[in-house]
C-alpha cells in the first residue's frame, strides 16, 4: 500500500503508516500526502526484513571500499575495526601546544610471557607481589638467569628473554609480619608460623614486538593489544608495589601532602599513567590526580565526624546503624592490644562485614567453655574498660562465626579509598585543593616524570632498562589548529542581529532570541523564606527581561503567586495542577523557588511535575533570588525560552544551508546518547540510558529526549530498538524509532542522514557498543519502512581521559585565554592521536579555573564519509549552540543534553521507598521501568 499521492515508499502488508504516529505518542496529519523521499544511493535496493538484519551484520565493518556502498557492522567484536583517518584537518590558525604525553622508545627484545599459579590461592594482590618478590630474591641468580621480571599481580609474569626452563615449581616462604590480636568470638592468639606457597611458572607465549612496530608505522591495521599490554605492565610494575592502586592511577602520601575533605575523609595525591599507541610512536600519558580516602582514625572518631554521633551513652537508631554498615562495609580496621596474660603486644587486621544486632554491653560468647560478656573479656585479657557499650560492636568474620570488635579499639587502616558519593562540601574541598592552573599542572607533571627517570638505581629504572624502554623527559610538542568561531544568528529586530563569539564567549546585550517563545499560561510558587517583596520584585524583573529578549511572556500568571511550606511540596504541586485544569488550561511553565534546605526537594519537584502531572518547571535557588542581577535574569530567560519551545540562537551557516553533510540537500538528524551509572558503592540501582535527537532541520538546535532504565552498570543501550509479538503480530518500538517519528512529525521529512554522538564509552567497550547500537539503529529504521536505511556516522565522545593540552609558551598571552588555558577551538589530530583511526582532540570551550580538558572524539562508523575538517568544524560549531548559556561548551551539545537528561531521570527513582530498581528473584535480575515522562513535557527541552 503506497503513501497518499502515490509518491511514498511502499509499505509491507496493509499496516498503517508508522511515520504518522507509532513511538511518537500521537498522530499528526494522518491524511496528509507523504512527502517525496529518495533514500540515499547507498541503500536504494530493498533492505532485508528486520529479523534478518543480524545475519547481514556478519560483514566486516571496515572493508575498504572505493564506492559509496554502505557497509554494515559485524556480528562479532573480533571482526570489528574502525574507519581509517580520511585526511588531516587544515582549517584554522596553525599553532603548537604541549601535551602530557612522553615518547617511549622500545628496543627489540625477546619478550616471554609465563603463567603464574600460586598455591594455596589467595585473593590479595599484595600477597601475590610479596610472594613473587621473595621468589625473585631467592632464585634470581640460581634459577631465573638473573632476569628482572615484571609481574602483573595476578596470573602473568613477563621477561625480556627466556628463563632457563619452560615450566618449573618453586617453594616460597613468607615470614609473619604482625602479631595476632584475639577478638571476642575468635580463637586465642598464638605465634604465626611462616606461610609457605608453591609457585608454578609455565611458558605461555612470546608477545611479538614486530607487530607493534608495524602498527606504529601504519603498516598494520589491527592494534597489537598484547604487546602494548606487556609494556604497560612493565612500566606499572614498580609503582604498583610502592603505591595504592586505583584503576590506572597511583596514590600515596609520598606523592604530595594529603589534606582533609571533612567528615572523616581525606584526599591523597597521585598520578595517572597509561601507555598509548600514537602517531609519534608509543606514548606514556602522565597526569596528576587526587582521590578521596578514609582518614586513618578510630571508628568512633569516624562516626563522630561522618555521622555526628558523639554521645556514647545513647543507642544508635536503627536507621543510623544501616547507614554506618553501608559506609563501613568491607573497610579494613586494625586492632592493637597488649595481652597481659602473655605480656606481649599483638595486632591484627580485620574486614568489617557489619554491626552486631545488640549493643556491645549485651554481647556474650563462649570462651574456653565459659560464657562471658565481651566487656568482661576485654577487661580480663587486655585490662581495658570499654566505654561505648551502648553502641553496637563491629562484626568481622561471617554470620556463622562472627568476630566482635569494640569500635573504640578499631583504627581504620590507612590507604583505603572512599568509594561512595562525596557531598557538595567535600567535592568543593577536593576541587579547591587540587585545582591547578595550566602552568602549575604542566610543571608538576614534568617534575614527576623527571623523578621517575632520573634515579637510575631504583627498581623502576632497572626494569625499564631490562626491557629496553626509554622514556623522554620532555612533554610532546604537537601541531594544533585554532578553528574559527561560527557566526551566530539572532533576531533581526535586535540591534545586534548576529555575533562572532570571542574566546568562546558572548552576551545577550542588544540581542533578541532568534525564535522567542510565547509563555501565556504559567504559575509561580515559593517554598523558601524569600520575602514577598523580593519575590514580586524579582518576578517583575524576570518578565521584563524575557520580553526584552524577544519572548512573549504574559505578566499575569494563571493562578495567584503562592507562598507554601516546604513540607507540603507534592500536595501544593497537585493543587496547582488541579486548579489550572479547572480553568481549562494546561500550564506551560511552573516557576518554583526551592526550599532553603533543598537537597531532596529538587528531585521531588522534577519527578512529580514531569512524570505525574505533565508540568514543565523552572527551579530557582533562594540564595540567587536574594541577590539577583541582570546577567542571572538573562541566563534564566535562555532556559525558559527553550522550555516553552523557542530557540535562543542558531548557526548562520545552518540557516543558509552551508553546513557540509548536515544541510546539503538531504535532511539530517543528530542524536546524542549517554548512559549514567549509580554512584560508587551503590550495587543495586539501575543504570539510566538517555537519548536526544534534533527535531528541527536545518537549524539543529531543538532536541527531544527519551530515557530508559537498564540493568546495573550495563553500558550498552538496550532500548534503542525493541520489538515483541502481540495478538496483532510483531510490534516495533524503541528510542530511535520514537525520535525518528518525532522528527518526521515536526518537519514532514524523513532523515536521510544520522549523526550519532555517543558519550560515556571507554576504549575497551568500543567494539561492543558499535556492534549492538549501530545494529539497533539499522533495525529501528528498517521497522519504519522497507528500504529505509539512512547513512550513519557514529562518533564516541570522551571526557574521562587524561590528555591535557598546554600553551607552548605560557608567557605569550596571544596563545591562551584569560585563564591561561589553550584557546577555544583548539583541535589536534596529529602526533598524539591514533596512528590510523579517525580521532581528534577538541578544546571547544574557554577555561574558567584549573586546566581545561579537551574532548576526545573517535569515529567508529562513518557512511557519510566526513572529511577531517568537515567533522571537526561541525562539532566545534555545534558547541556554540548550547541553549543554557552564552558560552561554547566542552562537549558537543547533543551529548551534553543526553548527560543532563540521564541525570534528571535519576531523580525519578531516587527517594523511592522500594529498592533502587534492580532486584533478584530466582537468580535473575528484575528491572523496574522508569516512570514515563508525560508527552507534553517531552515536546520541549524540559531538561535545560
Amino acid at each position: 500500500m503506497s503513501g497518499r499521492g502515490g509518491r511514498g515508499r511502499h509499505y509491507s502488508g496493509a499496516r498503517s503508516n508508522p511515520w504518522q504516529g507509532g513511538g511518537g505518542g500521537g498522530s499528526s496529519g494522518a491524511g496528509t500526502q507523504t512527502p517525496s523521499y529518495s533514500p540515499p544511493a547507498a541503500s536504494s535496493s530493498s533492505a532485508p526484513p528486520v529479523a534478518s538484519l543480524s545475519s547481514e551484520m556478519e560483514q566486516k565493518l571496515t572493508l575498504e571500499t572505493t564506492t559509496d556502498v554502505a557497509v554494515v557492522p559485524p556480528a562479532s567484536s573480533k571482526a570489528v575495526s574502525f574507519p581509517q583517518r580520511p585526511n588531516f584537518g587544515t582549517v584554522g590558525k596553525k599553532i603548537q601546544v604541549r601535551a602530557n604525553h612522553f615518547l617511549v622508545q622500545v628496543a627489540d627484545k625477546d619478550l616471554h610471557h609465563y603463567n603464574v599459579t600460586i598455591t594455596p590461592e589467595v585473593a590479595s594482590k599484595k600477597i601475590h607481589r610479596e610472594v613473587m618478590n621473595q621468589l625473585v630474591r631467592l632464585y634470581s641468580e640460581t634459577h631465573l638467569g638473573k632476569r628482572i621480571p615484571a609481574y602483573d599481580g595476578m596470573k602473568s609474569l613477563y621477561t625480556a628473554g627466556p628463563l632457563p626452563f619452560s615450566s618449573q615449581e618453586f617453594v616460597v616462604k613468607l615470614l609473619p609480619n604482625d602479631g595476632r590480636a584475639a577478638a571476642a568470638g575468635s580463637s586465642s592468639s598464638s605465634k604465626r608460623k611462616d606461610r609457605e606457597f608453591k609457585v608454578a611458572l609455565t611458558l605461555a607465549n612470546k608477545p611479538d614486538l614486530y607487530q607493534l612496530q608495524q602498527f606504529l608505522c601504519s603498516q598494520r591495521v589491527e592494534t597489537p593489544q598484547e604487546a602494548i599490554q606487556v609494556l604497560d605492565i612493565v612500566l606499572r610494575a614498580t609503582p604498583s608495589e610502592k603505591y595504592t592502586v586505583v584503576g590506572r592511577s597511583f596514590f600515596s602520601t609520598e606523592l604530595g601532602p594529603k589534606g582533609s575533605l571533612g567528615e572523616g575523609l581525606e584526599y591523597w595525591r597521585g598520578f595517572y599513567q597509561s601507555l598509548r599507541p600514537t602517531q609519534l610512536g608509543l606514548s606514556l600519558n602522565i597526569d596528576v590526580s587526587a582521590r578521596s580516602f578514609f582518614e586513618p582514625i578510630l571508628v568512633t572518631e569516624f562516626l563522630a565526624k561522618h555521622f555526628y554521633h558523639t554521645d556514647r551513652s545513647k543507642h544508635l537508631p536503627d536507621r543510623d546503624c544501616i547507614k554506618v554498615k553501608k559506609t563501613l562495609k568491607r573497610v579494613k580496621v586494625e586492632v592493637r592490644l597488649r595481652d597481659w596474660t602473655k605480656n606481649e603486644e599483638v595486632k591484627r587486621t580485620y574486614t568489617i562485614n557489619g554491626l552486631s544486632a545488640e549493643p556491645l554491653g549485651q554481647l556474650r560468647f563462649t570462651c574456653e567453655d565459659e560464657n562471658t560478656s565481651v566487656v568482661q573479656y576485654y577487661r580480663k585479657k587486655y585490662k581495658i574498660d570499654l566505654k561505648y557499650v551502648a553502641w553496637p560492636a563491629i562484626q568481622a568474620g561471617n554470620d556463622s562465626k562472627p568476630v566482635y570488635l569494640p569500635m573504640e579499639l578499631c583504627s581504620i587502616v590507612a590507604g583505603q579509598r572512599y568509594t561512595k558519593k562525596l557531598n557538595k562540601k567535600q567535592v568543593t574541598n577536593l576541587l579547591k585543593a587540587t585545582c591547578q592552573r595550566p602552568r602549575d599542572r604542566e610543571n608538576n607533571i614534568t617534575q614527576m616524570i623527571r623523578e621517575k627517570t632520573n634515579n637510575r638505581d631504583d627498581k623502576e629504572s632497572l626494569i625499564r632498562r631490562e626491557f629496553g624502554l626509554q622514556v623522554r623527559e620532555e612533554m610532546a610538542l604537537v601541531k594544533a589548529r585554532v578553528l574559527p568561531s561560527p557566526l551566530l544568528k539572532y533576531h533581526d529586530s535586535g540591534r545586534e542581529k548576529s555575533v562572532y563569539p570571542q574566546m568562546g564567549q558572548w552576551n545577550m546585550t542588544n540581542k533578541k532570541m532568534v525564535n522567542g517563545g510565547r509563555l501565556q499560561v504559567w504559575a509561580f510558587v515559593n517554598f523558601s523564606r524569600v520575602s514577598q517583596d523580593i519575590t514580586f520584585e524579582f518576578l517583575g524583573a524576570l518578565v521584563d527581561v524575557c520580553n526584552s529578549k524577544g519572548m512573549e511572556f504574559s505578566p499575569q500568571p494563571l493562578l495567584p503567586v503562592q507562598f507554601s511550606h516546604p513540607g507540603q511540596i507534592e500536595r501544593v504541586l497537585r493543587d496547582i495542577h488541579k486548579l489550572s485544569a479547572q480553568k481549562g488550561r494546561q500550564l506551560q511553565l511552573l516557576i518554583v523557588i526551592l526550599p532553603d534546605q533543598s537537597d531532596s526537594s529538587y528531585g521531588k519537584i522534577k519527578r512529580t511535575c514531569e512524570t505525574e502531572l505533565g508540568i514543565v518547571s523552572q527551579c530557582l535557588e533562594p540564595q540567587k533570588i536574594k541577590r539577583w542581577n541582570t546577567q542571572y535574569l538573562e541566563n534564566l530567560a535562555l532556559k525558559i525560552n527553550v522550555k516553552v519551545g523557542g530557540r535562543n540562537t542558531v548557526l548562520n551557516d545552518a540557516i543558509y544551508k552551508k553546513m557540509p553533510v548536515v544541510t546539503d540537500r538531504l535532511p539530517t538528524i543528530i542524536f546524542g546518547a549517554d548512559v549514567t551509572h549509580p554512584a560508587a558503592g551503590d550495587d543495586s540501582s539501575p543504570s539510566i540510558a538517555a537519548v536526544v535527537a534534533s527535531t528541527d532541520w536545518p537549524e539543529v538546535t531543538n532536541y527531544r529526549a527519551i530515557v530508559s532504565a537498564q540493568h546495573h552498570r550495563d553500558e550498552i543501550i538496550k532500548d534503542l530498538y525493541k520489538s515483541h509479538i502481540s495478538e496483532k503480530g510483531l510490534v516495533h518500538g524503541g528510542m530511535i524509532r520514537e525520535l525518528l517519528v518525532a522528527f518526521y512529525r515536526q518537519k514532514r521529512l524523513k532523515p536521510s542522514r544520522i549523526i550519532f554522538y555517543r558519550d560515556g564509552v571507554s576504549e575497551g567497550q568500543f567494539s561492543q557498543v558499535l556492534l549492538h547500537e549501530v545494529d539497533a539503529i539499522r533495525r529501528a529504521c528498517a521497522s519504519l519502512e522497507e528500504g529505509y536505511m539512512p547513512t550513519v556516522t557514529f562518533v564516541v565522545v570522551q571526557k574521562r581521559h587524561h590528555t591535557r593540552l598546554f600553551p607552548a609558551d605560557h608567557s605569550n598571552r596571544g596563545q591562551m585565554d584569560r585563564s591561561g588555558n589553550i584557546q577555544p577551538g583548539t583541535v589536534v589530530d596529529t602526533e598524539i592521536c591514533h596512528p590510523t583511526e579517525f580521532d581528534f582532540y577538541l578544546n571547544s570551550h574557554a577555561g574558567i579555573q584549573g586546566t581545561s580538558r579537551p574532548a576526545h572524539y573517535h569515529v567508529l562508523f562513518d557512511e557519510n564519509r566526513f572529511t577531517a575538517d568537515g567533522l571537526q568544524v561541525l562539532t566545534n560549531n555545534l558547541c556554540y549552540t548550547y541553549a543554557r548559556c552564552t558560552r561554547s561548551v566542552s562537549i558537543v551539545p547533543p551529548a551534553y543534553y543526553a548527560h543532563l537528561v540521564a541525570f534528571r531521570a535519576r531523580h525519578y527513582i531516587e527517594g523511592d521507598s522500594s529498592d533502587g530498581g534492580s532486584t533478584t528473584g530466582g537468580g535473575a535480575q528484575v528491572l523496574r521501568a522508569l516512570p514515563e515522562i508525560k508527552e507534553n513535557v517531552k515536546e520541549v527541552m524540559f531538561y535545560c
